[in-house]
């Protein structure tokens, strides 16, 4: 089992920044896979930004060069850094986060609300 806990989360202004972070219950060595994925309301969940074991990253096309995903070896978090925001990204938040087990298996945080005013 994995438990994740989103923090970080809140009300800004087009143009401000905010940093989430996922605080992960066991090693972050452990996850083959950690990402951020949002829901906004009537819409589909989507992946915002991933990466691997390996350092490898991947963004999606509407956040590229304003996001940054990052992962804390030593504090085992995984962390969105969120400049230029925009009312569009106003959404919830999940962590996931992929462990290898019998099978592989996802784990997702709770989510945390994100909200950008115009």
């Amino acid at each position: 089992q994995v438990q994740l806990v989103e923090s970080g989360g809140g009300l800004v202004q087009a143009g401000e920044s905010l940093r989430l972070s996922c605080a992960a219950s066991r090693s972050v060595f452990s996850f083959n896979f950690m990402g951020w994925y949002r829901q906004a309301p009537g819409e589909q969940r989507e992946l915002v930004a991933g990466i691997t074991k390996y350092g490898t990253t991947n963004y999606a096309d509407s956040v590229k060069g304003r996001f940054l995903i990052s992962k804390d070896n030593a504090e085992n978090t995984i962390d969105l850094q969120m400049n230029s925001l925009k009312p569009e990204d106003t959404a919830v938040y999940y962590c996931k986060v992929s462990r290898q087990e019998i099978r592989l298996t996802d784990y997702w945080g709770q989510g945390i609300q994100v909200t950008v005013s115009s």
